[in-house]
């Protein structure tokens, strides 16, 4: 990955809508090595999407929350019946397993308390769990979806 992927990457980390030609003027280069390039990207998996960032508050979900999971079950049965789950909550929208006490994060995205409440009784419907707990966030700092590409190699 050269400078100019990288610088590429960027601009597509600000905005996907841009159009081959805009991008090509702001790189310095034609249009066909941009969409080339673009092209050889998205093969490779390092552009795996194009999407559009949604307000949460503005579509009425005002409350994020940040579950901790333990479980005693680390069998892959219980994995698999977890995962489908998890993928089944809408409102769930990131999971990640950890290293440490806590075994899974999930952030979650809800109207209300009580939209979070049917939320956490649907998974715990859904799978056993040892213990869950949440936190949910007051304000938002800082929020981006774009990645630092000083590492890209």
């Amino acid at each position: 990955m050269d400078a100019i992927d990288k610088r590429l990457l960027a601009l597509l980390q600000e905005d996907a809508t841009l159009t081959v030609a805009e991008l090509s003027e702001r790189i310095g280069i034609s249009s066909t090595p941009v969409w080339k390039r673009v092209k050889r990207l998205e093969e490779a998996g390092i552009i795996r999407g194009r999407v559009a960032l949604l307000d949460p508050r503005e579509i009425g979900l005002n409350l994020t929350g940040f579950v901790l999971i333990r479980t005693s079950d680390h069998s892959e049965k219980w994995l698999k019946a977890f995962n489908a789950v998890v993928a089944e909550i809408p409102e769930i929208i990131e999971v990640y397993r950890m290293a440490g006490d806590v075994d899974y994060l999930l952030k979650v995205v809800a109207p209300n308390m009580q939209g979070y409440d049917t939320i956490y009784k649907r998974l715990i419907k859904g799978i056993e769990l040892s213990d869950v707990s949440a936190s949910f966030a007051m304000e938002k700092v800082k929020a981006t979806t774009a990645l630092p590409l000083e590492y890209a190699e």
